[in-house]
């Protein structure tokens, strides 16, 4: 088995680190996220293998308008950003045409119906099985009307290995003692989970790849071409990943690829947990565009696709209208909050790229999981494993070939 040098320490990376490592091979992470303040530790943390349908779609596109942040919603344009967001949502509308978003859910499923069997697995393997919580997720409305259609339309929407069901009474109980707020309508997923802590998953994930052998060197991945090879500046491998999520981009690019991915930003507020329920799964408040997940200390509320600039300052508008959604729902979350924003690498068809690299003969590649980063980690490190190792990927990669932009 030969060394292999991984670009990007998020969760993808990790997982793929272990797996390979667990194949034989000699491993090392490239990485400059000392602090862990990519998406992988910020995201709602929830196992969504319920979210089958792409994003790019014409029923997203057709709401579009009420979903604008100026209206309340969760979609943000930023004006400076124009030059991001104009070519990326073009493509988007070309993805988001029938015939493709048809072939785009036929890609997901099984990504995602391996999803959770992958997770549980792993987190086995390295000695933290009480990291995935497997007790499904709640969406609720408070209005009515939005309760009714949004109801119908989880039930008539794809959903995998995940199940619908109506909340029986005692949860809907439970649900509204959450607020000031009387709860109009709610339902449950199973089959979808979470992880039980974001901080204590990364822990885990290091440390398991540190006792398998596995470097973690703390620089940021630089490439450089030598022939029709690519070499790590400062790291001896004889084959090369890139997983460093929306980084991804500017280093696929110089090497001749075109990634027209996007950085889609989103923000959480995070606070004491002491006043919410211990066993509660995630909770998404529809009407709001908000999930609201308990970790092991805390609780965190999480919104927003701002469609931006990796590098421009956050929005605090965002983390504001995020933590009067908890006052004006009188949630039991109370400050200080503790605010962060992270980029999802996102591509406009809204599925990852997966794949070996047609521009250099020992580059591979396993980044734009949008918000399925986490969901897809474990599934994404044994499709690189077995690409690696020659053998027959367990599902068809053509659909992630990044040459589907060229």
């Amino acid at each position: 088995m030969g060394s292999i040098g991984i670009v990007g320490g998020g969760v993808v990376g990790l997982c793929t680190g272990i797996e390979l490592l667990e194949a034989g091979h000699q491993v090392a992470i490239v990485d400059d996220d000392t602090e862990g303040k990519a998406a992988s530790w910020g995201n709602a943390g929830h196992i969504a293998v319920e979210q089958i349908e792409p994003l790019a779609s014409m029923s997203m596109v057709r709401s579009l308008p009420q979903r604008l942040f100026l209206r309340g919603g969760p979609l943000g344009f930023p004006p400076s950003a124009m030059g991001e967001w104009l070519p990326f949502g073009l493509r988007l509308l070309s993805a988001a045409r029938p015939a493709r978003f048809r072939k785009g859910c036929e890609a997901l499923a099984p990504l995602l119906a391996g999803s959770m069997p992958a997770w549980t697995s792993l987190v086995e393997r390295i000695g933290a099985p009480d990291l995935v919580r497997q007790d499904g997720h709640f969406v609720l409305w408070h209005g009515d009307r939005a309760a009714r259609e949004g109801r119908a339309s989880w039930l008539s929407s794809e959903t995998g290995s995940a199940t619908v069901q109506d909340v029986t009474e005692a949860e809907q109980e439970i649900l509204s003692g959450l607020g000031d707020r009387p709860v109009a309508g709610a339902i449950r997923f199973s089959g979808s989970g979470q992880i039980a802590d974001l901080g204590e998953l990364r822990q885990a994930l290091r440390q398991a790849f540190r006792q398998r052998s596995g470097v973690l060197v703390a620089q940021r991945g630089e490439l450089r071409v030598a022939g029709n090879r690519v070499e790590i500046g400062g790291v001896d491998a004889e084959q090369v990943l890139v997983c460093a999520g929306v980084r991804s981009r500017e280093v696929m690019e110089h090497l001749g690829h075109k990634v027209p991915m996007i950085a889609e930003r989103g923000y959480h507020v995070r606070a004491d947990a002491s006043h919410w329920p211990v066993d509660l799964p995630p909770v998404v408040f529809e009407e709001r565009s908000m999930i609201v997940t308990r970790y092991r200390n805390e609780v965190q509320a999480a919104s927003f696709v701002e469609l931006g600039k990796i590098d421009a300052p956050a929005d605090p508008r965002k983390w504001e209208r995020l933590e009067r959604h908890v006052a004006e729902l009188g949630l039991p979350i109370s400050g200080p909050f503790r605010r962060w924003m992270g980029c999802r690498p996102t591509l406009p068809d809204y599925l990852p790229a997966i794949g070996r690299s047609t521009k250099a003969s020992n580059l591979y590649y396993a980044f734009g999981h949008q918000h399925l980063g986490l969901t897809l980690a474990p599934i994404t490190a044994r499709l690189v494993t077995a690409m690696v190792a020659g053998r027959q990927p367990e599902l068809p990669l053509a659909p992630f070939d990044i040459q589907r932009f060229a």
